[in-house]
C-alpha cells in the first residue's frame, strides 16, 4: 500500500484516524501498531513476521544493553551481536544476489543466484532499530520498557517503507507523550496535500519522460538532457513527496519527526546539496559511521578515509547493483575534493556559478544513479556533451511537449513557491481564501490523475 493510492486514502487513513481518536490514550500507540502492521502485510504479508521478529529481538537487546550497562564489554558485546545480526538479515535479503553473481563473474563457476525478494522498507527500520540499540548504549536514550511502543517506534507506518528514518531519540518522548490539536492536525492535512500534487502531478508525469529516453539505447544531446533533467525532478518530487506526506501524517497522530529535503537544487555545493538531500540518512551516517571514525578531528588522510567510507556505504545503502556504488563514489570524490581545495575556490566565484557548477553534478550523478547499466550510463553522459547526434525526432517531440512541466518542476523545486504561497497566506482574509482554494484545488487535480492515470511508480520501494 502507498499514500498515493485511493485504498490509503479513502479506506486505511479514515479508518485508523477514527479508531486513533475513539481509543483511550493508553491505547493510541497499540491502535497504531497494529494498523501500522496492516499497512506493511497489505503488500508482503509475510514479510511482516520478519519485521515483528526484528522488534523482539531488538526489544531484547535494548535491554540486555541496559542490564549489563555497568558491564562495558558484556553492553558492547550484546551491541554488536545483535547489530550484526540486522546488517546480516539486511544483506541477506538486499545483497546475496549480487554477491553471489559478482562471484561467478571473477570465478566463471555457476552457484545459483538466490532468488530474495527484498523485503519493502528494510533498509529504512534496520536503520532504525540500529539506532535504537546504540542510542540505549550510549546512553542518550532509555530502553523501551513497553514492547507496543517500540513496535510502535518501529512499525509506524508513515515512515515505515521510506522514511525519513527516524533515530529513537528523536521519538522517544513523543512515544509516552505527546498532544493531538486541531491545528497541528491541518497543518499535517496541508503537508500531505503538497507530498500528494509532489507526487501525482509532478513526479509521475516527469516519469513518463525519464523512462522514455531510459528505454532508449543511442539518446541524441537534446534527448539525453531532457532525460537526464526529466529523472532529476522525478526522484526528487517522488521522494521529498513521499516525505512530506509521512510527515504530515506523522502530524496528523501528533508526532514531529525529521524533515527530510530543504531545496537541494538550490544548494551552491556538493556538500551543500548533501546537506538538504535526504537529511535523515545523512544525520544516520554522519552520527553512527563518520564521528565514531573521527570525523575531521583527525589527520587529513584519514579524515579522506571517512568520507570515502561514509559515501561508498551511502551509494550500497541506496541498492544491490554496482551502479550504486560507483554513484557513492562519485559523491565522496566531489566531497572530498571540496573539503580539501575546491570549496576555497568555489566562495570566490559568483552564485549563480556556484549554483551552475552545483546543479549539473547533481544531474550527472543522478544518470550514473538511474542506470542499472553502466556502460549505459557512461553513453548518456557522453551524449549530453556531444558525443551524439545533436537532436532526433524524440527529442524535439519531448521539448515540445515536457518543456512546460519542466519549468513549473524547476520553479516548485526552488523556494519561490513557498514564499509565493506563505505571503498570500499572509496577506489577509482574501490571501488566506484563495490559498486555501488553492490547495483545494491540488488536492482536487491531484485525485483526478490518481483516478484516471494507473501509472503511479515510486523509486524508493526499491531500496
Amino acid at each position: 500500500m502507498i499514500f498515493s493510492s485511493l485504498i490509503f486514502m479513502f479506506v486505511f487513513l479514515p479508518a485508523v484516524l477514527i479508531l486513533y481518536y475513539l481509543v483511550p490514550r493508553k491505547y493510541k500507540n497499540l491502535c497504531l501498531f497494529l494498523f501500522s502492521l496492516v499497512f506493511y502485510a497489505w503488500g508482503e504479508p509475510v514479510y511482516v513476521f520478519l519485521m515483528l521478529s526484528t522488534i523482539a529481538f531488538d526489544y531484547l537487546a535494548g535491554h540486555l544493553i541496559t542490564k549489563y550497562r555497568e558491564n562495558t564489554v558484556k553492553a558492547r558485546t550484546v551491541l554488536v551481536i545483535s547489530i550484526c545480526i540486522n546488517l546480516l538479515l539486511l544483506g541477506y535479503f538486499k545483497y546475496s544476489g549480487l554477491l553471489v553473481d559478482t562471484f561467478n563473474s571473477f570465478t566463471g563457476l555457476a552457484v545459483p543466484v538466490p532468488d530474495v525478494v527484498l523485503p519493502i522498507g528494510i533498509s529504512f527500520y534496520t536503520f532504525e532499530s540500529l539506532s535504537y540499540m546504540i542510542d540505549i548504549y550510549r546512553g542518550e536514550a532509555p530502553a523501551q520498557r513497553n514492547i507496543i511502543d517500540f513496535g510502535t517506534y518501529i512499525s509506524f507506518f508513515p515512515h515505515l517503507v521510506a522514511g525519513p528514518i527516524v533515530r529513537y531519540e528523536d521519538l522517544a518522548a513523543q512515544l509516552q507523550n505527546r498532544t493531538e490539536t486541531f491545528e497541528k492536525f491541518t497543518i499535517g492535512g496541508k503537508r500531505f496535500m503538497v507530498g500528494l500534487f509532489k507526487k501525482l502531478l509532478l513526479a509521475n508525469n516527469l516519469a513518463i519522460l525519464a523512462d522514455k529516453v531510459q528505454y532508449m539505447g543511442n539518446p541524441s544531446t537534446l534527448t539525453a538532457w531532457l532525460g537526464a533533467l526529466a529523472f532529476t525532478f522525478q526522484i526528487y518530487f517522488d521522494f521529498s513527496g513521499y516525505s512530506d506526506m509521512a510527515i504530515g501524517l506523522a502530524n496528523m497522530f501528533g508526532f514531529n519527526i525529521p524533515e527530510n529535503f530543504n531545496y537541494p537544487y538550490i544548494s551552491r555545493s556538493v556538500s551543500e546539496f548533501w546537506r538538504r538531500w535526504h537529511i535523515t540518512l545523512g544525520t544516520w551516517f554522519r552520527e553512527y559511521v563518520y564521528i565514531p571514525l573521527g570525523g575531521n578531528r583527525c589527520s587529513k588522510i584519514k579524515n579522506v578515509r571517512n568520507l570515502a567510507i561514509v559515501w561508498v556505504l551511502t551509494g550500497v545503502w541506496h541498492g544491490a547493483s554496482w551502479n550504486f556504488a560507483m554513484w557513492g563514489a562519485y559523491y565522496a570524490v566531489l566531497i572530498i575534493c571540496e573539503k580539501l581545495f575546491l570549496q576555497k575556490w568555489l566562495d570566490k566565484i559568483p552564485v549563480f556559478f556556484r549554483w551552475l557548477y552545483s546543479f549539473l553534478l547533481s544531474v550527472i550523478g543522478w544518470v550514473f544513479f538511474s542506470y542499472l547499466d553502466i556502460h549505459k550510463a557512461f553513453g548518456v553522459v557522453a551524449a549530453m556533451f556531444g558525443f551524439a547526434n545533436g537532436t532526433d525526432n524524440l527529442g524535439i517531440y519531448s521539448l515540445i511537449t515536457y518543456a512546460p512541466l519542466l519549468i513549473v518542476a524547476a520553479f516548485c523545486s526552488s523556494t519561490l513557491f513557498e514564499k509565493l504561497t506563505e505571503k498570500l497566506r499572509k496577506s489577509g482574509t482574501v490571501g488566506k481564501v484563495i490559498w486555501s482554494a488553492g490547495f483545494a484545488c491540488l488536492f482536487i487535480v491531484s485525485l483526478t490523475f490518481l483516478v484516471n492515470n494507473t501509472y503511479n511508480p515510486f523509486l524508493y520501494f526499491r531500496f
